[in-house]
């Protein structure tokens, strides 16, 4: 069966997730649901039921050096080396879609995530996250950069509002965005909690229609960040793919009274099943169970591959006129 031949219910339900970390597909199709987990530098593939969050206890993964530590490199083909890692375990784990890297700007030093962003410049954090998608997805897993877009703090950040020009915007907070989009070709990119200028991300057409698909060519899948569609007809009409996590058939029954109603083209629902169903197929895996661990092997190089990374992005910096109270021969413990 054809995508076109399903009912629009049935069209309607592939965009909004099955469960937590999981999105709904459609066996008469030939869609497969597919698997998706944070993040950007370890593979959390949940084990079960979580708690009042969502989150669990997880199978065993290697902890890679975050990305703020990774760009201290400024190599990218360090990062490919590790996303190539990422990506194996993603695929050994079950997971389908790696919900990273993360890109956003290190704009405010009380941002508790900074750790996971590159850094506060765009061309740096562009050309790191590039590697690392590239690596990522040379498994056949589909990296997910993220968060899309101007999101560089935590406080409040399900209800802020990104007030930016377009030149500042472009300048700072996209250009990371496009060179990652351009150079690496991701298979899906995770919008943002915020409104920008007064628009939700995920609601945003001049930010997922305009600038991202029509102005850099992505022809993949957006996923709202967990809990950040408020509006499944208003992200449909903007090029929002599938809102996560699973919010029951709630959204599929208002994009299907939308498209009834002649609020919503069945035209443009016709292009978000299509961008979730591509991604399902494209990543499908054969022969990898859900309880498969790790080899023995892979965690132990992969762990030499994190020592290795550790080591190329620590900087030394020498103490210069004494700028610190050292005594000469004596011993100094770094830590961090």
């Amino acid at each position: 069966m054809e995508l076109e031949e399903l009912s629009i219910i049935e069209k309607a339900a592939l965009l909004s997730g099955g469960s937590e970390w999981d999105s709904r597909g459609n066996d008469h199709a030939g869609i497969p649901s597919f698997v998706m987990s944070d993040g950007p530098h370890g593979v959390r593939r949940q084990l079960g039921e979580g708690d009042h969050l969502g989150i669990g206890a997880s199978k065993p993964a290697t902890c890679f050096p975050t990305a703020g530590t990774v760009a201290n490199s400024w190599d990218p083909a360090l990062a490919e080396e590790m996303g190539e890692a990422l990506g194996q375990e993603a695929h050994d784990l079950d997971v389908n879609v790696l919900l990273g890297p993360g890109m956003n700007i290190k704009r405010n030093p009380l941002c508790g995530r900074n750790f996971e962003y590159y850094s506060e410049d765009p061309i740096v954090a562009g050309r790191m996250s590039a590697g690392l998608i590239r690596g990522i997805q040379s498994n056949g897993v589909s990296a997910c950069p993220k968060h899309f877009a101007v999101n560089s703090q935590e406080l409040r950040r399900q209800a802020s509002n990104s007030v930016v020009d377009e030149r500042t915007m472009r300048e700072l907070y996209l250009t990371g965005f496009e060179i990652a989009v351009r150079e690496a070709k991701p298979m899906s990119i995770m919008t943002s909690y915020n409104e920008i200028n007064g628009v939700y991300a995920h609601e945003n057409k001049h930010l997922l229609q305009e600038i991202l698909r029509d102005e850099w060519g992505f022809d993949g899948m957006v996923v709202s960040d967990w809990g950040g569609s408020n509006s499944a007809v208003a992200a449909v009409k903007a090029g929002g793919s599938l809102e996560m996590p699973s919010p029951g058939f709630t959204s599929a029954r208002e994009l299907e009274n939308a498209v009834r109603a002649g609020t919503l083209s069945e035209a443009d629902l016709d292009k978000r099943a299509a961008e979730v169903a591509k991604i399902a197929r494209a990543t499908a895996f054969v022969g990898v169970g859900r309880d498969d661990l790790l080899a023995d092997d892979i965690a132990r190089s992969h762990h030499a591959i994190a020592r290795k990374i550790a080591e190329r992005s620590s900087v030394l910096l020498k103490n210069d006129a004494s700028a610190l109270p050292l005594k000469p021969g004596a011993r100094v413990a770094v830590i961090g």
